[in-house]
């Protein structure tokens, strides 16, 4: 096993020869020079696996050498051992990218600590993510066995959230299938639950039941519109909770979480439905009965959110509000840039909407595009898209504008989104709908043991194409095939993010409340 090998800079090298003896003795090879000229004389032409390098130094100075030593091998780390915490030295030393700093005089076991936090991070954060886990799995099990409320479900799917991104961060792979397997009971429970519950909360007489799309406006929004004040709601179409709170990383230099929480999406978890009832304040049905030129129907081929901003003013007027507003739909990075560029027509409104399409825009990429699948064929990759694209996005360049003007922001999605793996066949007519993670129509024909069958719509507020109309929703990570092409459409759709159905990733969604920094 080859060893690891240290440069140390330092003009008084032979007063650190028993710290040097002591690294031998641990398995360290040291190589040592006491000037800079040297250090990248060395650099250049052997393999170090990290340097520690003296502050301050005759000739080139500690500072310059390193900033050399970046330009040429960027990935070795430093660590500067300086005789003094000044500022100035320390922000020139982080600015440069130091990995650690020591201050003199350096004992052994500081050098050791350092060496083990810096070369074999990765092994210890590995070793007691996977030792922990282990010890957390039976508990996570013992959640799931018993979750007998919606909360009690959002804190299962936390957990559950929580350890994959700690377990991508130790790129465990062995434990990461493990979380897999859990998460996949998880799920199966989850759709007995929902079974069992969600048209019992739909009843206007159910006393407990989760805050659901319809009322997300009226509980988290219209209560903050102030007169004289801005407020921005911003409604991320298709944003999963793991990928908020990836998000959230970025926002926090900007914005105080003042509440974070979850709420449950309506079935079905589709755009059509869930974001048309958070604008409306209503179910699909009675947006259909009251507005039935603003509902289509899914076997039509019109847009069918075409009509979010007129559904938002009759809310608005239902609740008496009569406040300025706006609302905006961004698809494109350049329609969101073009917003950004007008801001100061918006800020003197009292609420803006603003709606972004763009990770749902990315899903249907990424079933569509064969290169964005193979790059994103895992959650680790797919996470980092999304988070590629959030950190290079006119919105995280709004919000640092709306952070600077000290303005409250509110932001949302309207359903997640789930990796789909098994077919489920089903048979329908041409008034069929197409998504893969629920279907509705007249002449359905299925394994009721394979879905969960709404046979009266009424009961869970969804509209009737016809009486003999009725929905089913696919179960954990199943998607809904029709016999036609089974083989090639099965092969084309698996493994891609669809959203419709009944999972946690779909149903259990954040709602976020930013309070600007004072």
């Amino acid at each position: 096993m080859r060893k690891t090998r240290i440069l140390w800079v330092d003009d008084e090298i032979e007063v650190l020869r028993p710290h040097i003896l002591f690294l031998d003795e641990k398995g360290y090879e040291t190589d040592t020079c006491t000037n800079g000229t040297d250090a990248l004389k060395k650099v250049n032409e052997e393999y170090y696996d990290i340097i520690f390098l003296d502050e301050h130094m005759p000739g080139i100075s500690g500072i310059e050498t390193l900033r050399r030593i970046k330009e040429v091998k960027p990935q070795i780390p430093v660590v500067m051992i300086t005789k003094s915490e000044e500022e100035d030295i320390m922000e020139a030393a982080i600015g440069s990218q130091i990995a650690d700093y020591l201050i003199k005089p350096v004992k052994p076991n500081q050098m050791l600590l350092c060496l083990k936090k810096n070369l074999e991070h990765q092994t210890i954060i590995s070793r007691h993510t996977t030792t922990t886990f282990q010890t957390e799995f039976s508990s996570i099990g013992n959640m799931i066995a018993s979750a007998n409320s919606f909360n009690e479900w959002c804190e299962v799917y936390r957990k559950l959230v929580y350890w994959q991104s700690e377990l991508l961060r130790s790129k465990n792979e062995g434990m990461g299938e493990v979380l897999k397997m859990q998460e996949a009971d998880a799920n199966r429970a989850f759709f007995r639950f929902i079974e069992k519950n969600y048209l019992e909360w739909l009843k206007p007489e159910a006393k407990e039941k989760p805050l659901m799309s319809p009322l997300l406006m009226a509980r988290k929004v219209i209560p903050r519109i102030e007169k004289g004040k801005s407020l921005f709601f911003i409604v991320i179409d298709n944003m999963r909770l793991d990928q908020w709170l990836d998000m959230s990383a970025e926002i926090s230099s900007l914005f105080r979480i003042s509440s974070e929480e979850l709420y449950a999406s309506i079935l079905p978890t589709a755009t059509q439905y869930s974001r048309n009832a958070i604008f409306a304040g209503l179910m699909p049905s009675a947006i259909n009965d009251s507005t039935p030129e603003y509902w289509i129907k899914d076997y039509q081929e019109e847009g069918k959110n075409s009509f979010e901003d007129k559904l938002l003013a009759r809310q608005l007027q239902r609740a008496g509000i009569t406040c300025r507003w706006s609302y905006t739909k961004i698809s494109t990075d350049s329609e969101g840039r073009a917003l950004n560029d007008k801001l100061s027509q918006l800020l003197p409104n009292e609420l803006n909407v603003l709606v972004y399409n763009f990770m749902d825009s990315l899903s249907h990429a990424r079933t569509d595009v064969n290169l964005i699948r193979e790059m994103t064929d895992n959650e680790a990759s797919w996470l980092s898209l999304t988070h590629s694209w959030f950190v290079h996005s006119p919105l995280l360049e709004l919000l640092t504008i709306l952070s600077g003007k000290k303005i409250p922001v509110i932001i949302t999605t309207d359903h997640g989104a789930i990796k789909v793996q098994k077919p489920v066949k089903v048979i329908g007519d041409r008034q069929t709908s197409m998504n893969l993670r629920y279907k509705t129509g007249r002449n359905l024909d299925y394994n009721p043991r394979e879905v969960f069958e709404i046979k009266n719509p009424s009961s869970a507020g969804l509209p009737m194409t016809n009486i003999s109309s009725r929905y089913i929703f696919a179960r954990e990570n199943d998607f809904l095939v029709y016999p036609n092409n089974f083989n090639q459409v099965t092969s084309y759709y698996r493994d891609t993010l669809q959203h419709g159905g009944i999972s946690l990733q779909e149903m259990i969604v954040p709602v976020v409340i930013l309070e600007p920094l004072q």
